[in-house]
């Protein structure tokens, strides 16, 4: 069933066009991926389909009755309002159907009458077709789960993470038809963020998102549209089946221009020799030579990010931290901290919102000071520090001016340095973008300058907190493969788990209350971990409480193992280590890439099987453990 169709859409700002003519649809329980560069009207796109924004040309029609909610990149809530005064004037359509009913209810109340016991009636099936009889227990139940437990602060005393976990609560809240995501994992912790690709996973709400997370990507979604160059690219399958497709239809294109070329330059020399005289069939030849001429000039000249730095020489000593300790009141952020960093280290960070991840990184910095202890940094280190919250840059210079203001020339190796405008073009500003005014850039090219003025510096030691957040694929594709190259140390702050899983070497997990524990495995490795621990925690208390319950209910009659019960026994661990290999066989074909979607599908149908029998052959012996003993 068609929810949404949008027909020949186009959107221009001044000169430049973000899309043009565009056409595709939603159907009922689609989940999918909009995928496209920064400043090319994703964020745009979405505005456009709920009608908060218009379109130049071509028309949204949306089926009647579907609700459309829509989570901003960035929410923008009055910061003098308290979290009560936002969801009380939130505009949600439950919350306007509870308003008619109450409305309705205060009506037939005053004057009982035929027609307002009619109204009544209608405003009462409406609660019930929309389920917003229980509205305010799941208001309380999503803001309880995305952490918000004071709805009287406000909105200017949130963090930035807080303010997007209570616009997910307002546009969950709403259960509509059609979901449209803005980067929805900006700003959220992994735990956060597990929990949400979960539930959008197991809803049957057809999902629109824009997102850069791989992970994210792969398990939700099944379609993926993709805008390149202008021309839209529907695509039945994942983003790992995205990845494939796009390279085959960018491999054939190559071919078919390298053809056309062979084929111009053959054709060329017979036009160049061709009589005056022209008959039709040699005017029906310059035809085609003209259409293998479009072809093979058609190739589009792809702008690419070049990151790099010219590293300075490190010494000895890199950053040695001694019994250091910082609190907050009562919040305890590091509790008698050691730890001294190595040459080239690569440490990722990980931990819940609030823990105080970016308070060690300010204390590293220097920009706060430990309340005990001593962070002492080599004489040769040079950081180069990526804050979450981003730079604060004078909306009305223009991008070259900002590079300008660090460094007119930028040296890049012995005996070779850019000019402040060509390093500016190695992150994909082209001369006419250089001369705009910052306030006409997009969120993602934004990030992209921020990260452009921490690198001039030529770092030795990188501190990024968050450098995911707002860019686009093809971006951080590059910036992963400039870090994976990165000779220096790297500490790495982000909610992205393929990031982490492909850039560091161990993490420091940040457990609340001054710990912080160091894993030498990469984020899947240690989350397996915990689950694995969890899982068997379970399990241990279910098998506790089952041992109660039969001590409680009879007394232990059995002390000994039948033949069969022996011989299940002796089976049970080889049968529990085989199944524990296979699904670790699985998980790792599963984040391998390359497997289409049908057979991801079954891999990830297969994994809950193999868990499942764990978990009873588990329990199992358990049982015959307790008869030996």
């Amino acid at each position: 069933m068609n929810y949404l169709s949008a027909e020949n859409l186009s959107k221009s700002y001044g000169e430049k066009v973000l899309f043009e003519n565009i056409s595709f649809g939603l159907e009922k329980g689609n989940k999918v991926a909009l995928v496209a560069n920064n400043g090319t009207g994703k964020s745009t796109l979405l505005r456009i389909l709920t009608g908060d924004d218009t379109s130049d040309t071509g028309g949204v029609s949306v089926k009647n009755g579907i609700r459309i909610s829509l989570l901003p990149q960035e929410p923008d809530y009055d910061k003098s309002l308290t979290v009560d005064e936002i969801v009380a004037t939130a505009g949600t359509k439950l919350q306007e159907i509870i308003i008619s009913y109450e409305e309705a209810v205060q009506e037939n109340s005053d004057s009982n009458t035929k027609e307002t016991q009619q109204l009544l009636e209608f405003a009462s099936n409406q609660m019930d077709i929309a389920n917003a009889w229980d509205f305010d227990r799941r208001l309380l139940q999503l803001l309880t789960k995305f952490g918000i437990s004071d709805t009287t602060q406000t909105i200017g005393t949130m963090s930035g993470g807080q303010i997007k976990r209570l616009s997910l609560a307002l546009a969950l809240l709403d259960d509509p038809d059609i979901l449209l995501l803005d980067e929805p994992t900006n700003h959220l912790d992994i735990d956060m963020i597990e929990w949400l690709e979960n539930y959008l996973s197991n809803t049957e709400t057809t999902l629109l998102m824009v997102t850069h997370d791989r992970y994210f990507l792969d398990r939700i979604c099944d379609h993926i549209i993709e805008i390149s160059h202008g021309n839209l690219y529907v695509h039945n399958g994942n983003y790992s089946y995205f990845l494939e497709k796009r390279s085959e239809r960018e491999e054939n294109t190559r071919v078919e221009i390298d053809k056309a070329k062979k084929l111009m330059k053959k054709e060329l020399d017979w036009i160049r020799r061709m009589p005056k005289a022209r008959t039709t069939k040699s005017k029906a030849r310059i035809s085609s030579f003209y259409r293998t001429k479009d072809k093979a000039t058609s190739a589009k000249k792809v702008d690419e990010i070049k990151l790099g730095v010219h590293m300075s020489r490190v010494g000895g000593k890199i950053l040695e931290m001694d019994n250091v300790s910082k609190s907050f009141g009562d919040t305890v952020i590091l509790d008698g901290f050691e730890y001294i960093f190595k040459k080239g280290e690569r440490i990722g960070f990980v931990g819940k919102n609030g823990v105080g991840k970016t308070t060690f990184l300010n204390l590293v910095m220097q920009e706060m000071a430990p309340d005990t202890g001593t962070i002492d940094s080599g004489d040769t280190i040079v950081y180069g520090y990526y804050k979450q919250e981003g730079i604060k840059i004078n909306e009305k210079q223009t991008v070259l001016q900002v590079v300008k203001d660090i460094a007119e020339v930028i040296p890049m190796g012995k005996d070779h340095s850019l000019t402040a405008s060509q390093f500016l073009l190695h992150f994909m500003f082209p001369p006419k973008v250089q001369n705009d005014y910052v306030s006409k850039l997009s969120g993602g090219e934004r990030r992209r300058l921020y990260l452009l003025t921490v690198l001039v510096r030529n770092p030795n030691f990188l501190i990024l907190d968050e450098p995911t957040n707002d860019l686009d694929l093809i971006t951080l594709n590059k910036l992963e493969e400039f870090l994976d190259s990165y000779k220096g140390c790297l500490i790495l702050v982000s909610h992205d788990r393929y990031f982490l899983d492909k850039l560091v070497d161990h993490l420091f997990v940040f457990e609340g209350g001054g710990k912080i524990k160091d894993y030498h495995s990469n984020y899947s490795d240690y989350r397996s971990y915990v689950d694995e621990n969890e899982r068997l925690l379970k399990i241990e208390q279910s098998s506790l409480k089952k041992e109660k319950k039969k001590t409680q209910d009879k007394p232990k009659v059995k002390t000994k193992l039948s033949y069969n019960e022996q011989r299940e026994y002796d089976t049970l661990m080889e049968d529990i280590e085989t199944l524990e290999k296979e699904k670790s066989d699985l998980e790792a074909q599963l984040v391998d890439g390359t497997l289409e979607y049908d057979k991801l599908e079954s891999i990830s149908k297969r994994i809950g099987e193999v868990m499942s029998l764990m978990d009873d052959k588990t329990m199992r012996w358990m049982e015959l453990e307790e008869l030996v003993s």
